[in-house]
Formats: structure tokens, C-alpha cells, sequence
């Protein structure tokens, strides 16, 4: 096989090749020595061979070989070796390197060849394991011979420093940490976030540098790794806008938090308190002018089957769980003062997302509140509007039921829910529709539909802007009347949350800040537990969760 064959073929096994590795071995850096070693041994030997049945069997066959030599007892003396020397024997295929006795080194080499940059890699491979001329190299990579020769003369000074040093590794290399949670605000692309932290090597990755820029081989270094793997990832993460660049070192481009016991106290108290003022005024009000019984309050969700006439309306408790969040995100925005816009913020993404990312890591179990447990399984507020006005609103939880809500196209699926509302209000939907719409659980259905038909909406549907603006006029009082006790309970809160921020992320931090108490997914949690808690609010039945905390604001 010629040259580029091989290097395509090696790139694309590479992560596999690691993965075998890692299952095998006791800790990280043996897996990498063993991947290197696969790695090696599967490229000479594809370059000597004109062609290849079975690709896959090919290279697992090197890697078992591999294996079952490669945990021999090498603990051999490296001193006074020359990396000409144990460079000569790594590109030998014939050499019987576990007999020699300098395979601890030979093993050593390996691993700094890892940390030499992307060009003297290809360079060293190619003259010391494959044999090649330097004015071939230079043809290749179209440079000078006499760039080649500087290149190998600065590799072989790289590969002793690494060779004659105790590469160190932080708490990383033995104790990774994994996202609790990760999310956006805005548009999502063609590609999820579970695409760009889909292993603990890429969550790894971005920690690392959440508050400090580094070279590439100082992830690695610090992680415990080959800068092979690294190097992909960071490439990866930096084309999609995770990672920020500069003089080859990299930092992070979205907020990563890591609770401390004082910022779990100061947020506790503040949802807490600040919830308890708002959600029970909210409720008492609601209950108490009777507007739940506002004709232009539209919702047909119970647990009887629909009538094929006068469909019975939805309790007051299942239109709560959607009134009470969506009132507690969107009353009061002329309150607090809008100054950073989410366009200034936002990162547009290679797939076409136009979002903000964040993450967190998992704060100490015995420090957490109860809510905690709660928001794991909290996704949104998600909405979607047309250019009438019009939108739809929900969030998920605990407490609904919507399977495999991460992968589904949620902004789609809202667009698809909000036109055949409107298209039914004219004339009978397709069967299709009325299929699809039952299945997510927003539409029940009775009758013969070539016949006697009856359909009834089982979310809750705020039929008209003056309805909408009732129903905030109320939660905006509320705000008005707590303001500012809300604004004590948040300035210490600001504090903690913009302390240890990298300047270039703080700007994207005031941002979030600016929607406390308004569109915050704890806040409204809290407003809902702090009404299930007290009895106000009741847990809805099996049937009503599907359609939970949905809404349509319809504005003509």
C-alpha cells in the first residue's frame, strides 16, 4: 500500500485502536504505550503489503499480537542510550524488541514521539520508521531537505530532553471528572452537544482549560495522555467554537461551573426565598380572581375520553403546572436591566447553531439541596415563535413524560405543533397528523374521522394577546411588589458566579445573570416546589404528563 492509503487507513482506527488498548490495561499510560506500539507495528507492516482482504481483521490481528507480548518484565536501565540508536531498533520490523534489553526506552521513545509537533512527527516516522530519504520527505511536505534535516536535528534534541525528564500528571490522569449536565440557549445545529462531549477524554479536554490557556501537549501532559488523541479532540473542539485559540495554546469558550459549598448556600437561600414570595402570590391570585376559567383559557386535557360533544375542560391543576413557570419566565422583563443582548454573546457554529454553551461539573452530594436532585432531569424553558406573534412554550421534567426528549428535534417538532393548530382551526387535519399529534400526547381524539369526529388539545392554549397580557400583568405586579428584595437576594449571587471567570467569558456570564427570576430553569423549579411542597400544587396523573407544561400564546 502506498503511503497516503496507509496514513488514512491508521487515522481512521485510531480511537478504536485506543479504546482496545484502554479496556486492557490497568491505567492510561499503559494503554497509550500499547495503542503506540499497535499503531507502529500496524503501519510498517501495511506499507509492505500491496493490498488487504479484511481491513478490520487485519489491524485486531496486530493488536492481539501485540498484546500478548507486551506485558513481559522490561524494567530495563535506560542510561547512556542514544535516541539514534533506540530509534534504529523501533524501525527495525525484524528487531525482537521484547528480548532486547533496552525496551523500557525503546517504549519511552515511543510515548515522546507523541509530544513532538504534527510536522516532526510525520518527519521522524518517515525516516526513522520508514526508511525514507530526506529529499523524498522534503518533495512530500514541501519544504527544503535542509528544513527536514533542522526538523530531525530539533526532534532528536526534544526526544532526549523528554527521555531524560519524569513527565508529571495532575489529578486528572487518575481521577477524570464527567459533565453533570450540559446545555445551550439559542438555535442548535445539524450536530448535538452529546456529539462534541461525547467522552470523558473531550469533557477532560475542555476542564482542563476552563481557566487557563495551554498547549497542546500540556492537556496531554496534565491528562495523562498521548497528544495524538489530544490533538484531534482539540482540533474538533476548536472548529466548533468550544475552544478558543491563541499562540498555539487553548482555553475554553464556554462557562464550565463547579459549585463551592458558599455559592450552593447563597443559591439555596436565594431561590428559595425569592420562589416562596412569588409562586404562592401567584397561585393565591390565579385561584382567586377565577381567571383559570377564562373562556379564552383553552386546554381539553383529562383523564376521561373525549366526548364526541362538549368536550370537558381541563382541571385547574394541570393548567397550572404550564401557567405558573410560563408566567414566573416572562412577567416583569421591563424589571431588571437588559444590557448585554444574547447576539453579543452567542457563538455561531460550523452546523449552524447560534448558541451559549455551558456545563457543570457534579458539586459534593452531601452539600446539595433537594432541588438539585430535581433539575437533572429538567430540560428548558424551550419555545419557538412565528412572526404573528405566535409561539409555543414548554419546558420538561421529572414530571413529565416525554421519553427521549435530547434526541428530538424539539425546535421542529414545535414548529410542525404550532401549524396544525392553527390549520385546524379551518378545516379536519390529515390522519397522519392526528396520529402524530396523539402519539407526543398534545391531541386526544374520538369518533369515525370519515364521520362523526371530535378532537380535543391537551395543552394549554392562551387563545388571544389579551389573555396573555392578563395573565403577566398579574406576575409582573407581583415582581414589582418584591423587586427589591429580589435584587439583595441576587447581588451576592452575581458576586460568587462572576469570581474566578476568565475575562473573556464574563460578558456571556452577565448575560445569563440578567434572566434571574425571569426565564431560569431554578427559579422555576423552585416556584414549582415550593407549591407541591405546601400542598398547593398537585402532582398530575399518569395521564396528563405527556402534555405537561405546554402552551400555545395564540395572538391574531
Amino acid at each position: 500500500m502506498n503511503r497516503q492509503e496507509v496514513e488514512k487507513t491508521i487515522a481512521e482506527y485510531l480511537k478504536p485502536i485506543f479504546g482496545f488498548a484502554l479496556k486492557r490495561c490497568k491505567n492510561i499510560h499503559d494503554a497509550e504505550d500499547l495503542s503506540q506500539e499497535i499503531v507502529t507495528r500496524a503501519f510498517r507492516a501495511l506499507l509492505a503489503k500491496d493490498d488487504v482482504a479484511d481491513m478490520g481483521k487485519f489491524i485486531w490481528t496486530v493488536a492481539h499480537n501485540v498484546l500478548s507480548n507486551y506485558y513481559r518484565d522490561a524494567a530495563k536501565s535506560v542510561a547512556n542510550v542514544s535516541v539514534d540508536e533506540i530509534a534504529e531498533l523501533i524501525a527495525d520490523p525484524y528487531a525482537d524488541t521484547d528480548a532486547d534489553d533496552n525496551l523500557d526506552a525503546i517504549h519511552r521513545l515511543r510515548t515522546e514521539i507523541a509530544y513532538l509537533s504534527k510536522q516532526q512527527r510525520r518527519i521522524v516516522i518517515a525516516y526513522y520508521f520508514e526508511k525514507r530519504k530526506q529529499a523524498d520527505i522534503a518533495k512530500e511536505l514541501g519544504i527544503s531537505p535542509g528544513t527536514v534535516k533542522w526538523h530531525l536535528f530539533e526532534a532528536k534534541k526534544e526526544l532526549k530532553r523528554g527521555m531524560d525528564k519524569m513527565r508529571k500528571a495532575s489529578e486528572l490522569k487518575f481521577n477524570p471528572i464527567r459533565f453533570e449536565s450540559y446545555g445551550l440557549n439559542g438555535s442548535i445545529g445539524t450536530k448535538s452537544l452529546d456529539e462534541f462531549f461525547r467522552s470523558t477524554l473531550s469533557q477532560n479536554v475542555c476542564y482542563c482549560v476552563r481557566n487557563q490557556a495551554k498547549t497542546i501537549n500540556e492537556i496531554a501532559e496534565e491528562l495523562g495522555v498521548s497528544p495524538v488523541y489530544v490533538e484531534s479532540e482539540v482540533e474538533f473542539l476548536e472548529e466548533y467554537g468550544f475552544l478558543l485559540c491563541e499562540k498555539k495554546k487553548y482555553i475554553v469558550n464556554f462557562i464550565i461551573d463547579e459549585p463551592t459549598p458558599e455559592l450552593l448556600a447563597i443559591q439555596n437561600e436565594m431561590y428559595t426565598r425569592a420562589a416562596g414570595l412569588f409562586a404562592n402570590e401567584l397561585y393565591d391570585e390565579l385561584i382567586s380572581t377565577g381567571i383559570l376559567d377564562d373562556p379564552d383559557i383553552l386546554c381539553g386535557q383529562t383523564d376521561e375520553p373525549v366526548f364526541l360533544k362538549n368536550a370537558p375542560r381541563a382541571e385547574h391543576n394541570f393548567i397550572l403546572w404550564s401557567l405558573i413557570p410560563y408566567i414566573a419566565a416572562r412577567s416583569g422583563r421591563g424589571l431588571a436591566k437588559q444590557r448585554i443582548s444574547f447576539e453579543e454573546v452567542a457563538t455561531f457554529r460550523p452546523d449552524g447553531g447560534h448558541n451559549i454553551c455551558h456545563a457543570s461539573i457534579a458539586a459534593d452530594e452531601t452539600r446539595l439541596s433537594e432541588e438539585w436532585a430535581h433539575m437533572k432531569n429538567w430540560v428548558g424553558p424551550m419555545w419557538n415563535g412565528r412572526d404573528d406573534g405566535q409561539h409555543m412554550w414548554q419546558i420538561d421534567s421529572e414530571y413529565s413524560d416525554r421519553p427521549g426528549i435530547k434526541e428530538r428535534n424539539i425546535p421542529e417538532e414545535q414548529r410542525r405543533t404550532i401549524a396544525l393548530f392553527n390549520e385546524e382551526k379551518e378545516h379536519l387535519l390529515s390522519k397522519h397528523d392526528y396520529a402524530w399529534l396523539a402519539e407526543i400526547g398534545y391531541i386526544k381524539t374520538n369518533g369515525d374521522y370519515d364521520g362523526q369526529f371530535k378532537s380535543a388539545w391537551q395543552i394549554v392554549i392562551l387563545n388571544g394577546k389579551e389573555i396573555r397580557d392578563k395573565l403577566l400583568a398579574i406576575g409582573t405586579r407581583i415582581k414589582e411588589a418584591h423587586w427589591a428584595e429580589f435584587e439583595a437576594l441576587k447581588a451576592p449571587f452575581v458576586q460568587a458566579m462572576l469570581n474566578g471567570i476568565p475575562p473573556h467569558l464574563r460578558k456571556v456570564r452577565e448575560h445569563e445573570l440578567q434572566y434571574v427570576f425571569h426565564s431560569d430553569g431554578w427559579f422555576l423549579l423552585h416556584c414549582v416546589m415550593v407549591l407541591l411542597k405546601n400542598g398547593k400544587l398537585q402532582e398530575p396523573t399518569q395521564g396528563q404528563r405527556k402534555a405537561l407544561t405546554t402552551l400555545i400564546a395564540s395572538i391574531p
